[in-house]
């Protein structure tokens, strides 16, 4: 490739200082086209696997696009309980529950404050919520 890009420069050049101006565009046209034109490298799939987000990770990055955070904390209690003492609280089974209290609202488990509902969010982006939650479950 390297061989291709100098040789199509070194053409340009020789064509710019021998004849007009058109020529020389459009050897550097077709010598852009070509660049393009190449035939893509593999790609190992195994390694886009391995990029891609956790059911945790992305749960995370919910979390932190929505107002969770302005009354909950990792591991200590603000207006809400922490994630940790949910956490420590909850099982895996408990997982459809969670997420429906996510998307609910609730009051009366941890104190008389309420939790806001959140009720745009989908089923499905709640329990990966629920599922980072539970992740930090100590031992």
């Amino acid at each position: 490739m390297k061989k291709i890009v100098l040789t199509t420069a070194l053409l340009s050049v020789v064509l710019t200082a021998c004849s007009g101006k058109k020529e020389a565009e459009a050897v550097s046209a077709a010598a852009e086209t070509n660049i393009m034109l190449e035939e893509p490298k593999p790609v190992d799939s195994s390694a886009i696997a391995s990029a891609a987000a956790s059911p945790e990770e992305e749960g995370l990055k919910l979390i932190e696009g929505t107002d969770c955070l302005a009354c909950h904390k990792v591991d200590e209690r603000l207006v809400g309980p922490s994630y940790q003492e949910v956490a420590d609280k909850y099982t895996d089974a408990d997982a459809d529950l969670l997420a429906q209290k996510i998307i609910e609202g609730g009051q009366g488990v941890w104190g008389e404050v309420p939790m806001a509902p959140h009720t745009g969010m989908s089923k499905d982006n709640a329990k990966l919520m629920v599922k980072y939650i539970l992740s930090l479950k100590k031992g």
